[in-house]
């Protein structure tokens, strides 16, 4: 489960490890300072090489796609976000790209961005490499 903003997301599944988040987008002045301290290298620097004004969408990417993948190995924060790199840049597709150094390891795991309204990101992290998500939208 996450929320964020007016979202919530609950994620079901029988078999496999499973993870998501979501994060409203909202100015973040410090973000690349943020990104400095968590990020792994590979992926602080796709931030800095992005123009100005895709650094805050692909901050919210990276950093919901990562707390998925936390989420889904049941370590929560106690695992180290610069041991695993994710993509990020907004021509990429979700995916895992190394867990501590290991492709292989990555290759294991899907990573899927969420299709969710704007100003928001999410992301689903799942033990599985075949994926087939459904979803549903529940208004209040």
């Amino acid at each position: 489960m996450a929320h964020s903003g007016g979202l919530a997301l609950f994620v079901f599944t029988l078999h496999d490890e499973v993870g998501v988040d979501i994060e409203r987008e909202r100015d973040l002045r410090d973000g690349l300072a943020i990104a400095e301290r968590f990020f792994s290298l590979a992926e602080r620097v796709v931030l800095r090489e992005l123009p100005e004004s895709e650094q805050i969408p692909a901050f919210f990417r990276c950093w919901t796609r990562k707390e998925a993948f936390i989420k889904a190995v049941g370590e929560g924060l106690s695992y180290p976000l610069a041991a695993f790199d994710v993509t990020l840049a907004p021509s990429e597709t979700a995916r895992l790209l190394s867990i501590r150094g290991s492709e292989e390891e990555a290759g294991r795991w899907s990573l899927v961005s969420l299709d969710l309204p704007a100003g928001y990101d999410g992301a689903v992290a799942l033990r599985r490499t075949a994926v087939q998500l459904q979803g549903w939208r529940f208004v209040l």
